[in-house]
């Protein structure tokens, strides 16, 4: 079974967050932390400088143990992931998100056309039962985006490219996109 995002998708998407190694803990009181980064597409076709972020949350319930999730967030609408830049936003409030179909034809997936704004993708290791992104916070992580970038930049300037960063793995990233999604 193939468990690729879609072509299609891949196609007609506006920005993409990563998320590697988002630790999921708990015993009916959970949390879940995770840094990555966001990238939108810019008008030429190419992708813009990551921005670095972080992803928090918490929540009550039926769930217990531990988990790594390296997860995928893809945006078919630009300005949902420009949101960022403006502040913290909430994943299940001010954006919704949908489980990603799989597979290079995804016909059968529940929702084949492609119509949801958000998708998310995920492959976990270990065991924990009622995961859910819902509630959780992305916000910018200033510090990194500073560290990284030599001076305080907004999220906003990054996409926008009006930052400079010829870093390798920048430039690596930015080839593995525009493969995939052009």
């Amino acid at each position: 079974m193939e468990e690729n995002i879609p072509e299609q998708l891949l196609k007609v998407t506006e920005g993409i967050i990563v998320i590697p190694k988002l630790i999921n803990a708990g015993f009916v009181l959970a949390g879940k932390r995770g840094k990555g980064i966001a990238v939108v597409k810019r008008e030429d076709g190419t992708w813009s400088n990551p921005v670095f972020i972080t992803l928090t949350g918490g929540s009550v319930g039926f769930q217990a143990g531990v988990q790594s999730i390296d997860l995928v967030l893809v945006f078919k609408n630009r300005e949902t992931l420009e949101k960022i830049g403006k502040g913290s936003f909430t994943l299940g409030g001010d954006i919704s998100v949908t489980a990603g179909p799989v597979g290079r034809n995804s016909s059968a997936s529940t929702d084949y056309k492609l119509e949801a704004e958000v998708y998310s993708y995920s492959r976990s290791k270990g065991i924990f039962a009622g995961i859910s992104l819902s509630g959780s916070a992305l916000d910018v992580d200033s510090k990194l985006n500073t560290k990284f970038y030599g001076n305080e930049v907004d999220a906003a300037s990054v996409f926008a490219d009006l930052t400079s960063n010829s870093d390798a793995s920048v430039k690596l990233l930015k080839g593995v996109l525009s493969n995939m999604t052009n």
